[in-house]
């Protein structure tokens, strides 16, 4: 006996990144957390924080932080929708916009929650490999035509990021909504926010998870015209933000100081990390965001088992230090790994240096 529909009876289900508890012993590179502290003036505004904002519910269109986002991105409030997390964003845009017959289309290796809402939605499923170095392949995207085309630049588990021009070529050739997922943008040389003025089928989504050190406060946003988010806003939860996320996030926002300062850390961790890793013989490719997708090379594979990625995952974890490895297609001979601390950084490459040997 199933209470269920047959569509969900057949999921899987999207299994997040380990995630130990607060007092473990590791040093966690394994969900691209960024390791350096929130905003002091966002940790202020949560100290402060009246029980009066608690006892009412919270603005449902979060407008405090959307006034604060404005002012940063140069956008108006009203091209602005913020969500629990971007997560909730591309729930929305599956909600609204897909069913039967109006399928979902992206790039693939890529971030694998778009499957599972689309999976959930029951909607049709299109996709389209990427090219072995991670070139989009925009004209079998274009071909398909999707109610839906998920984007993100930079990509995960890639890290690389696709020129705003070809995004350009997308936008123009789809008739459907062009979703380009941004999460790790504040990480990346370019993006692709002036896609939107142009362009009312794009949805430009955010987060400040990444780059404001806030994965734990659930807040992200979309940007476009207005008359995409409002159809967006018909199948939204009431208050799907909280009170808490909404004053924390503003201020956040409105600390790009601090975010910036944090960023750059890891820009230049990233160039040092990699540099560390490819003398240790691993292949990379060039990444944009705060964490690195590394392949071992046929010498690496050699030394270890067919498995050779898998097992590597697993003696860094028995040594207390936790990377990503993903069971799927042209990813089981790689690692993604988060760029942390330098402390961080230098103990990984010690424990990867005495694997190896």
């Amino acid at each position: 006996m199933t209470y269920f529909r047959p569509n969900i009876d057949a999921l899987a289900g999207y299994v997040p990144g380990e995630q130990p508890s607060p007092d473990a012993k590791v040093i966690k590179l394994n969900t691209n957390e960024n390791p350096y502290p929130p905003s002091p003036q966002a940790l202020q505004v949560l100290k402060e924080l009246e029980g009066e904002l608690l006892r009412r519910y919270p603005d449902p269109m979060a407008g405090a932080f959307r006034q604060a986002a404005s002012q940063v991105l140069g956008v108006p409030a009203d091209w602005i929708l913020v969500g629990n997390g971007s997560d909730d964003l591309l729930t929305m845009i599956i909600r609204a916009c897909t069913e039967p017959g109006r399928g979902v289309v992206y790039p693939m290796p890529t971030y694998v929650l778009y499957r599972t809402l689309a999976q959930i939605q029951d909607a049709d499923i299109l996709e389209v490999p990427y090219q072995e170095d991670y070139t989009l392949p925009v004209e079998e995207l274009i071909a398909a035509q999707g109610a839906v085309t998920f984007i993100a630049s930079p990509n995960s588990p890639s890290g690389t990021v696709v020129p705003v021009e070809l995004l350009e070529k997308l936008a123009t050739g789809l008739s459907g909504v062009l979703v380009i997922d941004e999460a790790y943008t504040d990480f990346a040389e370019e993006n692709a926010l002036e896609l939107i003025k142009n362009h009312d089928n794009v949805i430009i989504l955010r987060t400040l998870s990444k780059g404001y050190s806030l994965a734990g406060l659930r807040l992200g946003f979309g940007i476009a015209n207005p008359a995409l988010l409002a159809g967006l806003i018909k199948v939204k939860d009431s208050y799907n933000v909280d009170a808490i996320a909404i004053a924390v996030g503003a201020a956040a926002m409105g600390d790009q100081d601090h975010k910036n300062t944090n960023v750059q850390k890891i820009k230049d961790s990233r160039v040092q990390v990699a540099i560390e890793l490819e003398e240790l013989g691993f292949k990379l490719y060039p990444s944009q965001s705060n964490f690195l997708l590394v392949g071992l090379s046929k010498i690496l594979a050699e030394k270890f088992t067919s498995d050779s990625a898998e097992f590597l995952y697993k003696m860094l974890k028995q040594r207390g230090i936790l990377v990503r490895y993903f069971q799927q297609p042209r990813l089981e001979d790689k690692l993604r790994i988060t760029i942390g601390t330098s402390e961080q950084n230098a103990a990984l490459i010690k424990t990867l240096r005495n694997c190896l040997q």
